[in-house]
């Protein structure tokens, strides 16, 4: 039998202009241009040998840029799972497969903005004024070696002003000099690694646009989730950065500013933002199914 997991968060119409005094869903609707309402789902299916603990990350949450409006999680054959949310914010979900073939399907119905926000000129936050909560999207990590970037980073920044534009010119060098490509890797790649190699995917270029912004003292961190019309379709990874008082989307693999992004999970780099994470002899995906669509376009009050 099916484990049937249910959650849903509703909002009509009429409450937009209410809900949600400290930003979550306000941010969106006065965000210029439209809401989009997108359906994304995942399919992930594993042969399991032994009995397999599972962290996995494969729920949306509401926020700032984006807002559920109701999903469901399936997984086949019934199994205990348990929720938790981890150190960055993230819902986790944990159980143990059983021996046999497992299945988990996941969909959701999400809005957000059809065009990323921007901030040209957008200033650069001091550390001694940054959130508790930002301040460990500083430092060097696993993925993201910022303390091997600093001269490089300040060769390509330089005279631009310290903050947005500082970010938006390591996002357009990295689309100028890294190559992107998709399927090419499925193991991470490091900032160092990939400013050796010159190519990898997406997460391998928020990689290296995190290395270079920390290095400058701007906060950035790796999202990881679903992009709306990507080619090809699969799960998707951007970095955003900490600049005029909030964080702010870049994506190197894209070529214009337009939306359709809802994240799944954040981090400091792909050590923790992993989809799942499987304990005991290596399990991988028989298959990995990914899709969101377009349902609906909403136009923004404003």
């Amino acid at each position: 039998m099916l484990h049937y997991l249910r959650w849903c968060s509703r909002i009509n119409e009429n409450e937009l202009s209410t809900v949600a005094p400290q930003g979550n869903l306000l941010a969106i609707v006065r965000t210029e241009g439209s809401i989009m309402l997108l359906n994304t789902s995942c399919k992930l299916t594993f042969h399991i040998e032994l009995p397999t603990p599972f962290v996995l990350m494969l729920r949306p949450r509401s926020g700032a840029q984006q807002w559920i409006s109701s999903e469901e999680y399936l997984m086949f054959p019934n199994v205990p799972a348990f929720e938790f949310t981890d150190d960055y914010g993230n819902l986790c979900q944990r159980l143990v497969a059983l021996p046999g073939e497992f299945k988990i399907q996941t969909s959701a119905r999400v809005k957000t903005t059809d065009w990323i926000d921007v901030e040209p000129g957008g200033d650069f936050v001091g550390v001694q004024y940054l959130p508790d909560s930002v301040l460990k999207y500083l430092l060097p990590s696993r993925y993201c070696e910022s303390d091997r970037f600093g001269d490089m980073a300040m060769q390509i920044a330089a005279n631009q002003k310290p903050g947005y534009d500082q970010v938006e010119t390591i996002n357009k060098w990295l689309q100028q000099t890294i190559r992107y490509e998709p399927g090419s890797s499925y193991m991470p790649l490091s900032a160092v690694e990939i400013n050796l190699q010159q190519s990898g995917v997406c997460r391998d270029l928020a990689h290296l646009g995190i290395a270079l912004c920390r290095s400058l003292c701007i906060p950035a961190r790796l999202v990881v989730g679903y992009l709306y019309d990507l080619r090809p379709m699969e799960l998707h990874a951007w970095f955003e950065a900490y600049v005029a008082g909030r964080w702010y989307t870049f994506d190197a693999t894209q070529d214009s500013k337009r939306g359709g992004y809802v994240a799944l999970g954040y981090g400091r780099d792909a050590a923790d933002v992993a989809v799942y994470n499987q304990f005991g002899p290596a399990v991988y995906p028989t298959e990995q199914l990914v899709a969101v669509t377009l349902e609906e376009t909403l136009l923004s009050p404003n």
